[in-house]
């Protein structure tokens, strides 16, 4: 088989909701589609990805770097052994050709949107959906059916007080989610402790129940003082107290707070990933790693980052990516992680799972569709087919 053609395109996935460090006013994904030769029902077989949320498109990086690199390599650089699909793995290596070590930012970000439509492409030739397809490559075989799914949310929104917040989560709960998650960290402590014990009203005062994110806006005493007021509340963690790469501020932390500890989803690489776990005091009975592999280079670098994290004592449960899409469900499937986010609501059309899905007492299954299963979210499917068409 070859790659006949591969197009990108932006999509926005806005709104007036904002975290401790920035709203989304202005937020949009790049969106790929890999198109083969090989033809199913009169139609060409297609992979589609996209560059998760909380990042910007992509595309000067794809248009100018990654897309040439996979459009002019040969066969032989790209496909797997047996010669029917493009190996992900190979395809990295030509994207990433030429390529400086460090400075990951964006450009771990376009890889990873590739990346995502090439593993799609590559199930959809086999025929199944992506899940099983990984779970037989690089799993044991048996992947989980289903996925427990947290249900984040409670951003900071114009008009937005404590009974529009527990509202929120209410409808979190009904849906079937048993774990919500709020942000902190865009208010003065007093309200924020105002908020957190409103949404444990809604949880019926389990504090194991709800989630707190700061997307690293404070500094060590913020985050030490914040520990000291939220650590009698039992949470079931307190995610991203500082800038990802302050190992030092997230280690004393550790030090000081007893209680579960998330972070990683703005860590791009092996590299990072692999100092927050020799530095960052991150201890694997009870913290929480979220690699988010659209944004990290793609699955093919994700997999490098579970290695090192086996051989670093860390059980794949202790996993948990960010993002609340599609492809990170088949991963955590497939490789057995803790889980998936998810983000009810928000950051459509590329957000979230299968129109279909269905959440019971927090975990959700997957689509039999072969490869990720795009094609069954109604509002993004034509999204993705327009670039092609």
């Amino acid at each position: 088989m070859k790659i006949v053609s591969v197009h990108e395109g932006v999509v926005p996935i806005s709104s007036s909701i904002r975290n401790a460090w920035i709203d989304f006013s202005s937020m949009d994904c790049s969106i790929v589609a890999v198109v083969s030769d090989v033809v199913r029902d009169g139609e060409p077989v297609v992979g589609y990805g996209f560059t998760s949320n909380g990042r910007y498109s992509a595309g000067e990086i794809l248009r100018r770097r990654m897309l040439p690199r996979l459009l002019q390599a040969s066969p032989d650089d790209l496909l797997a052994d047996d010669g029917t699909f493009v190996d992900p793995a190979k395809a990295w290596n030509v994207m990433m050709r030429n390529e400086k070590p460090g400075g990951h930012g964006e450009r771990s970000v376009a890889v990873g949107a590739v990346d995502m439509a090439l593993f799609d492409l590559a199930a959809k030739i086999a025929g199944q959906p992506l899940y099983r397809f990984l779970s037989e490559r690089y799993g044991d075989g048996r992947p989980d059916e289903s996925v427990f799914v947290y249900a984040a949310g409670g951003y900071y929104a114009p008009g937005k007080g404590l009974s529009e917040l527990q509202d929120e989560m209410k409808g979190f709960l009904d849906l079937g989610y048993r774990v919500v998650k709020m942000k902190i960290g865009g208010a003065e402590l007093a309200e924020d402790l105002r908020r957190i014990e409103a949404v444990l009203d809604v949880v019926g005062g389990d504090g194991s129940r709800l989630a707190v994110d700061v997307n690293g806006r404070f500094d060590l005493e913020t985050a030490l003082e914040y520990g000291r007021a939220i650590e009698p509340y039992g949470l079931f963690w307190y995610e991203e107290p500082g800038d990802p790469l302050d190992y030092h501020l997230h280690a004393t932390l550790a030090e000081h707070y007893r209680g579960p500890l998330a972070t990683g989803e703005n860590l791009f690489s092996l590299p990072d990933a692999r100092n927050l776990v020799r530095y960052a005091g991150m201890r694997p009975d009870r913290d929480t790693i979220q690699v988010d592999p659209a944004l990290s280079y793609g699955l093919v670098e994700y997999l490098r980052i579970q290695d090192m994290l086996r051989q670093h004592g860390w059980d794949s449960r202790r996993c948990i990516p960010h993002g609340g899409h599609q492809f990170s469900l088949h991963i955590a499937a497939a490789l057995k992680l803790g889980g998936n986010e998810s983000y009810p609501g928000e950051f459509k059309p590329a957000g979230g799972f299968a129109d279909g899905a269905v959440v019971r007492d927090g975990h959700v299954g997957l689509t039999d569709l072969p490869g990720i299963g795009l094609e069954a979210k109604a509002a993004f499917y034509p999204v993705l087919r327009e670039l092609h068409s």
